[in-house]
């Protein structure tokens, strides 16, 4: 079976830093994660646990966002999905669809939903994600490499990431 391999990322809500801080100091771990951090690092490593389909390849969580590629079996019926007849009835399409079962959108709806609960449960209701994440099909092994080698050596780019409230290229328009 043909695999699609995705590379997504989410971010925080106004990439306020909950997951972690960075020390480039330190060679061995330069993250050291907080309690939302870690159950973030643990939740991404369940996702192929709770999605039988679903493979990782890379993965990192940052102090503000997390990238990390998800490989999806392929099927014909991903690409052509449409409501039931009673999601019809119930909500009319008006441009946005259901969640298609076991694609990439449901996958990470479930991770950010869990996380969020848990956060809320454990004295971290201030905890958000943004409402959306960012993704982008991997079309060919060089890609895939370039992309993994990315996230490999996110912690390690830090001090330029537009992520970094303190890094040189922080975007400020992030916060509006």
């Amino acid at each position: 079976m043909v695999s699609v391999d995705d590379f997504t990322t989410s971010a925080t809500k106004d990439r306020y830093q909950h997951c972690g801080k960075i020390s480039l100091r330190k060679k061995a771990a330069p993250i050291t994660l907080t309690d939302i951090g870690s159950l973030v690092a643990e939740s991404i490593a369940a996702i192929p646990a709770k999605f039988k389909h679903v493979t990782l390849g890379e993965t990192v969580v940052m102090p503000n966002h997390i990238h990390l590629i998800i490989s999806i079996p392929f099927s014909a019926g991903m690409a052509t999905s449409k409501p039931s007849p009673l999601q019809q009835t119930i909500a009319p399409y008006k441009g946005l669809k259901p969640l298609t079962p076991g694609s990439v959108s449901s996958v990470i709806n479930h991770f950010k939903g869990h996380v969020k609960k848990w956060c809320n449960a454990n004295g971290y209701d201030y905890f958000k994600w943004q409402p959306r994440f960012h993704d982008h099909i991997i079309r060919s092994s060089a890609s895939y490499n370039r992309i993994s080698n990315y996230i490999a050596n996110n912690v390690f780019n830090w001090a330029l990431d537009e992520n970094n409230q303190d890094g040189k290229r922080f975007r400020r328009d992030i916060r509006t």
